[in-house]
């Protein structure tokens, strides 16, 4: 017995992982060797390739596309029609289709993405780093970063709550639910409370 929702245009692969109070919405395809976790909201129009991880609590808004060589930890938001790659150098005479040239592009827990950005492969997102709406992310970034631009660059800090953190002379910031901030350095910030 499924434990999940998946629309009946769904189409879900035998074989594929789809855990606990997930729902899945119209024309969405989820292929055989992927795993979704718990409490996740796949929107309309939204692929999951094989090999795929998405962690628990993730809202995967419409027309996204996870291809093989993306991980999702847990409660990641990817904003309407943003895009992750999978291949560096992709060309049509030569395909390079095998999941040995498939580049790792890793999201870590609390990120947030926002519509029709884009994220270069290979790349990993720290903790709760904010990619603005239509950024291209071509680099790893730290945790709690703000990103945006073309390419994307630091504009900003945001704490995991979602304020955008303003520092104290010390490097010191407190959000609106009293988590305690410190900025390190220029790429660096920490959560210490």
């Amino acid at each position: 017995m499924k434990n999940y929702f998946a629309h009946e245009s769904a189409c879900i692969d035998q074989g594929a992982f789809i855990g606990e109070g997930t729902k899945i919405w119209h024309f969405s395809h989820v292929m055989g060797k992927a795993k979704v976790g718990k409490n996740c909201s796949l929107g309309q129009n939204v692929f999951v390739a094989d090999n795929v991880v998405v962690g628990n609590g993730c809202k995967i808004q419409n027309n996204v596309s996870l291809y093989e060589g993306v991980i999702l930890e847990d409660f990641v938001f990817c904003g309407p029609s943003m895009v992750f790659t999978n291949v560096k150098t992709p060309r049509s005479e030569f395909p390079r289709n095998t999941s040995d040239v498939y580049m790792k592009t890793l999201v870590k827990q609390g990120v947030s993405i926002g519509a029709n950005a884009t994220l270069v492969c290979g790349i990993t997102l720290h903790e709760s780093v904010f990619v603005a709406a239509g950024a291209v992310v071509t680099k790893d970034f730290p945790s709690y970063s703000i990103v945006a631009g073309v390419p994307g660059k630091i504009v900003g800090w945001m704490s995991a709550y979602g304020d955008v953190l303003t520092f104290d002379v010390g490097g010191y910031a407190v959000d609106s639910i009293g988590c305690h901030y410190h900025q390190i350095s220029e790429r660096k910030v920490q959560k210490i409370s």
